[in-house]
């Protein structure tokens, strides 16, 4: 019982950091892609604030033409309570002045009013600043002035003249803060990008793990096996660099290779093929240099893999497969290739993991373009919560993206340890039975 007080002492660190880095951000995906979060409305919740557009959707709920009329129309009233204020903050002159000129008229905009005031030539509105400052202090229409509490909206409400049974409805339609909601998924199933990018997430990781992170890795792996191993070492190396450069630079070497000025189009030129940009010039070109791109990378880590693990297999195995005849095809066929099933278990699932998640590479070699021709779902997420053109990040429909990409990549787990038969790795020698 000590030693396992002990053990669990030792783990403790590391359950800690699972939960934070792991769990944690899950759990917080999970809850933000069932709110309307963004930066309209921000994470600590919002005010209240009564637009044209919140008027149309009103409009549309329900609310009375009477109320509408009055919460559009309302707009500046040179009355006692504004003259008061404008004594306090001017003067009891400019007071005396305006409410001889102006009082008891009504403007429906700030300009209007402020025209009016500049008419009146009074010394303390010469600047435009005072008679904007002026101007506010006779305003009563509620539209486009935020209140931090539904009771002081209510209380505009009530001051402006609005049938109270009418608050509530406003109230709930001026809310600005985020909210809980499903429609996020609701917009998700229906947005026709949808599709593109669940699309163009399967060829990325498709292309990608099939062709390079297996396939390429497990040849090369097998290839430098029977290179002599200085050879086999010095080769590697030589791959496994692109892997530890920075993806920048990285990216940049492709676009020097592939760009119209490029290494590619200045060696095809003199013989008279057209200067193009390898990299963008069609969307077949885009895809092309994508899986290029990530599929040198993935391959490198496939190689390191599947390398460590044929050094693993027993040399007897392989001495006694020559001594019985067997070619170099034969020997890769009956003893290499039986033996690693769990190598290539392990690197397809964390290398799908890996590709369902990663978007670095496209995001600084094509951008997801040209268009978004080339832009998955990782990107889509990306630019909706953190990047996105229009200035608003949706934090909650990022979050959705990014929820379905995690049960996307759960599912895909579980397939992939139920194929390769995960059960018969964890069971016990047949001789400990």
């Amino acid at each position: 019982m000590r030693q396992d007080r002990i053990g669990f002492l030792f783990l403790t660190p590391a359950l800690i950091a699972v939960v934070i880095f792991y769990l944690l951000p899950v759990v917080m995906t999970a809850v933000f892609a069932f709110t309307n979060m963004s930066t309209a409305t921000g994470i600590r919740g919002g005010g209240y604030l009564v637009t044209e557009q919140t008027l149309r959707d009103l409009s549309g709920h329900g609310l009375t033409g009477a109320t509408l009329s009055q919460l559009a129309d309302a707009g500046y009233e040179v009355d006692t309570e504004g003259l008061a204020a404008l004594a306090a903050t001017f003067g009891d002159r400019l007071a005396g002045h305006i409410e001889a000129e102006l009082g008891g008229e009504s403007f429906a905009t700030s300009r209007e009013l402020e025209r009016a005031l500049r008419d009146l030539r009074a010394p303390e509105l010469r600047i435009t600043r005072d008679r904007k400052q002026a101007a506010s202090l006779f305003q009563r229409s509620v539209l486009n002035i935020r209140h931090d509490t539904a009771d002081a909206l209510r209380d505009e409400l009530t001051g402006a003249g609005i049938p109270g049974g009418d608050h509530d409805m406003i109230i709930e339609a001026a809310y600005t803060g985020w909210s809980w909601t499903m429609r996020n998924f609701e917009l998700l199933l229906s947005l026709p990008s949808t599709a593109r990018y669940a699309l163009n997430t399967l060829i990325y990781v498709a292309l990608t793990l099939v062709l390079f992170n297996v396939g390429l890795g497990l040849l090369l792996a097998i290839a430098t096996f029977y290179l002599p191993k200085p050879s086999a070492a010095v080769f590697r190396a030589i791959w496994f660099m692109p892997r530890i450069l920075p993806p920048v630079l990285y990216v940049l070497m492709w676009k020097w290779l592939m760009w119209d000025n490029g290494f590619l189009a200045s060696a095809l030129a003199p013989f008279g093929v057209e200067r193009i940009n390898w990299m963008l010039h069609s969307e077949y070109h885009a895809w092309v240099a994508i899986i290029l791109i990530n599929g040198v990378v993935g391959a490198s880590f496939g190689m390191i893999i599947f390398a460590s693990a044929i050094k693993a297999i027993p040399q007897t195995l392989l001495m006694a497969a020559e001594v019985d005849g067997a070619t170099r095809w034969q020997q890769v066929r009956y003893v290499i290739l039986p033996q690693m099933r769990w190598p290539i278990l392990f690197v397809t699932a964390y290398q799908t993991l890996s590709l369902l998640a990663s978007f670095e590479y496209i995001l600084l070699s094509t951008g997801g373009g040209p268009g978004s021709a080339t832009e998955v779902w990782a990107m889509a997420a990306f630019r909706t919560a953190l990047n996105n053109y229009g200035g608003n990040l949706q934090y909650g429909m990022g979050a959705t993206f990014a929820l379905v990409l995690v049960i996307i990549g759960t599912v895909l787990s579980l397939l992939y340890l139920r194929f390769f038969n995960f059960q018969a790795l964890l069971a016990k020698p047949r001789i400990e039975r």
